[in-house]
């Protein structure tokens, strides 16, 4: 069995998910997020969310952490330096932690649940409930989102393992 983080980067809400598992098979999970605030300063922000995920990670001590990769849109680049900034700083608390993290795609986590790399952010929540047999909306979306990065991770481990 294998404990995995998924998370989902974001300065305003970074999602994160817990997965214990084997294979295909969930025996456990856990999500949410870290949350900063527009008006706390920027190296204040990433300090939160480097100390949250720090503390999350010593209790929880996972196999391996899964973050979505970074990726821009040509409208707003501005967006893809800020997640470029709050991914730094999640790989730097795996690195600390001596956790393997592993960069994902989304439209790889997407297409591994919906079997659509271009779902949107509802269809992913909605395959992630129904996987996971949850009548309960997930929400906010970056913890469905972070969901799926960890049952991902958890895919990929049961073809290795």
């Amino acid at each position: 069995m294998v404990k995995i983080v998924g998370i989902d980067p974001g300065l305003a809400e970074t999602g994160v998910a817990i997965i214990k598992g084997k294979g295909s098979k969930v025996f456990g999970f856990a999500y949410g997020s870290i949350q900063t605030s527009k008006d706390t300063p920027l190296p204040t922000r990433l300090e939160q969310i480097f100390t949250n995920l720090n503390s999350l990670l010593k209790n929880e001590k996972p196999d391996l952490i899964i973050v979505e990769d970074i990726f821009s849109l040509k409208k707003y680049p501005k967006s893809a330096i800020m997640l470029g900034k709050v991914t730094g700083v999640i790989l730097l608390a795996g690195s600390i932690s001596h956790i393997p993290v592993t960069e994902v795609a989304v439209r790889e986590a997407k297409c591994a649940l919906t079997g659509n790399g271009n779902a949107s952010k509802m269809q992913l929540e909605k395959s992630v409930r129904q996987f996971l047999n949850l009548d309960v909306q997930i929400k906010p979306y970056h913890a469905s989102d972070a969901i799926a990065l960890a049952l991902t991770g958890l895919f990929r481990e049961g073809l290795i393992s």
